[in-house]
């Protein structure tokens, strides 16, 4: 039901912040997709996203996932290794025409964001008149 569109993962983008430039990393997040009866549930691992910086958008069938993380440092302490890379999230999914798209539900907790995509009733073909010109 759910088919991946992008895979983006690993790439550096400057961002301006206040002023200033840095140098994030943009990571494709790991997801899990399992069906549990009428619902396709989409898991996506976002460690060090608050949930006021998570965004889901849809827009043309094509879902899309982004998660910004904020640089954190203890105030006072001066990095002097660092083997955790933070960076940003992001991951789009081509949804088919089985998903009902008004009744996808998302939720975040602990750096997990759970998307329900619930299947649309039965589809029929529609016919299309065609007229002589």
């Amino acid at each position: 039901m759910a088919q991946e569109l992008t895979a983006q993962g690993g790439r550096e983008v400057t961002r301006g912040e206040t002023g200033s430039s840095r140098t994030a990393m943009t990571f494709m997040p790991a997801v899990d997709i399992f069906e549990q009866g009428e619902v396709t549930v989409i898991m996506a691992d976002m460690p060090g996203v608050a949930p006021d910086d998570m965004d889901v958008t849809l827009e043309r069938q094509v879902l899309t996932l982004r998660g910004h993380v904020r640089p954190h440092a203890p105030e006072g302490y001066r990095r002097i290794a660092a083997e955790y890379r933070e960076g940003d999230y992001e991951r789009a999914f081509t949804l088919s025409d089985e998903v009902d798209q008004d009744k996808i539900k998302a939720d975040f907790k602990h750096g997990v964001l759970r998307l329900e995509l619930p299947r649309a009733a039965e589809a029929k073909p529609k016919k299309i008149p065609v007229k002589a010109a």
